[in-house]
Parts: structure tokens; sequence; C-alpha cells
């Protein structure tokens, strides 16, 4: 169980180094505006930006990834908000556990991370757990924000990744994302 859990983390891993430079078109559009696309996933939806990337091949294991477009040439990071599903049939875990696991490997496989913050949300809808670190991937230094929901025994991993001196400007953009995450019934 640990492996499965384990993959979450370096799935963030991952997409900060899995980054393709080949889009250089500039853009400065990360401000949240009207004319959002949704994506409809088996049982769930979200909300992203018309000028991110959709990328549903299942790179990673992931049920899709969003990526921001460059700034400019001189951007060699594209944000982007990912979603893994774990199964955990049989695992015996809940979400209390899962976040327990998750904050264990953030200090093990994170370089000099720091957890910003680990707090239980309570919705209309679900109820989910939000995490927010810091730490160093490759050359970036990235701020990573993740909900995690345990439905049907299943983990919902979503994940907000960007570089920690960005945030600011990412931020609005990335939590709309997060936050437009909801289950079909």
């Amino acid at each position: 169980m640990r492996k499965i859990i384990i993959a979450t983390l370096l799935l963030a891993t991952l997409v900060a180094r899995g980054q393709s430079n080949t889009d250089k078109t500039p853009t400065n559009s990360n401000k949240v505006a009207g004319g959002w696309k949704t994506y409809n996933g088996t049982n769930y939806s979200v909300q992203y930006p018309p000028n991110w990337e959709l990328n549903t091949n299942g790179q990673m294991g992931t049920s899709f990834i969003f990526f921001s477009p460059l700034e400019n040439d001189k951007d060699q990071f594209k944000e982007n908000v990912n979603l893994l599903v774990q199964d955990l049939r049989g695992s015996n875990i809940d979400l209390n556990k899962f976040v327990e696991i998750s904050e264990e490997q953030v200090k093990t496989m994170i370089t000099n991370s720091t957890l910003e913050e680990s707090s239980r949300v309570k919705s209309s809808k679900h109820e989910y757990h939000k995490m927010i670190y810091i730490g160093d991937q490759s050359i970036y230094r990235l701020k990573f924000e993740q909900y995690f929901w345990i439905v049907s025994q299943q983990a919902y991993v979503l994940t907000f990744t960007c570089e920690q001196t960005k945030f600011s400007e990412y931020k609005e953009a990335g939590e709309r994302i997060l936050n437009s995450f909801s289950f079909n019934k």
C-alpha cells in the first residue's frame, strides 16, 4: 500500500520534471476570467482556464494534467494541476491515514521540504484534506497545493504545482481549478 501512496508524491515530482518547453508562446493571462472550460471525468468534473493545455493521455498515471502556457521565452516551467486516482480497496486506509502517510512522504521524498499547511476542510459536498508544502525538484523551488478525498475506496489527489516565486501570480487560477473539482452524483 505504501507503494501506491508513494506514487502520489512521485507524481508531483515527475510532473515537475516532465515539463516540455516546446510551447514558447508568451502569455500573461493567468488572471481568473470567464469562459473557463469544463473537463468531465468518469465521476467528477473540473474547470480550467481556456489557455491552459489539457493532457489526458494518462502520463505518469494521471487522470488529467492541465498545463499553463509559458509566460515568455525565459520561462522554463509550466505551472500545472493534475489528478491521480488510487484504488484503496482492501487497504483499510481512511483519509486520516492517507494524510499521515502523505505528510511523512513530503518530509522524506521532497528535497528541502517545508509543510506549510495541513488542514481538514468540510464542504457541503465532501470532506477533504488540504496540504500545502514547498520543496526542491531538480532546478526548481516549487510550491504544491494538494486536496485529498477518499470516496468509495478511491483516493483522489488533486495537485497544483507552481514555482514558489510565482505562487501569488498563479494562486487565484490554481485554487479556482482546485475548488471547481466536484464529484458527479
